[in-house]
């Protein structure tokens, strides 16, 4: 496997912590459940993002570029470590973000700011849309533009959690551990699509279930498939001959309650419930579904107490602030 001939950048503290959760474990009184810890990667506030990162911007270095550009909601955590890792390596950033200007910033988007970052506002646009336009701004302008796709769900991006799983395997084996469901927060693809390709390359015995944050993140093709595709480009880059099957690629839409960024009773309770037993927080758009979604299969009976079941945290603090109206109780 060429995955450590890859270009790459230090961004983060690798690697994450792993570690049980025992109160939250007793209290839903189901598997034993175990957390990676990507909130902890150390970048801005941390997050998953920064894996992707180390590889984007290695790729965006070579070719002699001098301002990143991505985009995402105002409160994207992947736009706020795509402005860190920008400030790390001297480069412009530009951020399209969904929404219009609040009159007073806060989470993410203060964040953002303080980076450094200079901000586009794109009313209903929030997947990207304009990087084009503006990328061809910049260009004329005399900058050397790089675009940062979407959630940093490339080929180039998902190789950071193929490398990721690696860790994790190294991880589990210390501790003697084994997991039999691993459960993620899945929104623009590339996590769920490194992860996939790096259980099948390091024989990580796990069923990877992708909690859905928005059913319309993918675009005009079927979720699913663009994570299948997207893993199977990541394979051929990294030289892997086996193509990822289709029944690798699983995706739980039940839990998207009002849609995208809207917090309900679900993501208050997960929430409340992870800080108060365990002391970790989560956020109210990724982490926080992930984690309601986990504790329905819980009392559902799907996931028992004879498994050990791994909650991938990816991060995504800052965005409470932002919601503080919306975590009331």
């Amino acid at each position: 496997m060429h995955i450590e001939r890859q270009p790459r950048i230090t961004l983060g503290f690798l690697p994450t912590p792993l570690h049980p959760l025992p109160r939250l474990s007793a209290l839903l009184g189901g598997p034993r459940i175990l957390i990676k810890r990507d909130d902890q990667t150390g970048l801005a506030f941390g997050g998953n993002k920064t894996r992707k990162l180390e590889y984007l911007l290695a790729d965006a270095k070579s070719k002699g570029r001098d301002t990143l550009i991505t985009a995402g909601a105002a409160q994207s955590n992947h736009c706020r470590q795509t402005a860190a890792a920008a400030a790390i390596a001297g480069m412009d950033c530009h951020l399209v973000l969904g929404g219009h200007e609040p009159e007073t910033p806060n989470g993410n988007l203060l964040l953002d700011q303080l980076l450094g970052a200079r901000i586009h506002w794109s009313g209903d646009l929030r997947k990207g849309e304009r990087i084009p336009e503006l990328y061809e701004q910049l260009r004329r302008a005399g900058r050397r533009p790089y675009a940062v796709p979407y959630g940093g769900s490339n080929v180039i991006g998902a190789v950071g959690l193929v490398r990721a799983v690696g860790e994790l395997v190294d991880q589990l084996a210390a501790l003697g551990e084994r997991i039999t469901y691993t459960l993620f927060a899945s929104s623009s693809g590339g996590t769920q699509a490194g992860l996939i390709v790096g259980k099948e390359h390091f024989g990580l015995d796990t069923e990877l279930i992708g909690i859905g944050i928005d059913k319309g993140e993918a675009g005009d093709i079927p979720f699913d498939q663009h994570v299948l595709s997207l893993a199977a480009a990541t394979a051929g880059k990294l030289g892997i001959e086996r193509a990822p099957r289709p029944d690798a690629v699983i995706v739980r839409n039940e839990f998207i309650g009002q849609g995208y960024g809207v917090v309900g009773e679900a993501e208050r309770e997960a929430i409340r419930l992870t800080a108060c037993t365990e002391g970790i927080l989560l956020d109210p758009v990724y982490t926080g579904r992930a984690m309601a979604g986990m504790i329905a299969m819980i009392r559902s009976g799907e996931l028992t107490a004879a498994d050990t079941v791994l909650f991938w945290h990816t991060g995504g603090a800052p965005a409470l602030f932002s919601n503080a109206a919306d975590l009331q109780w």
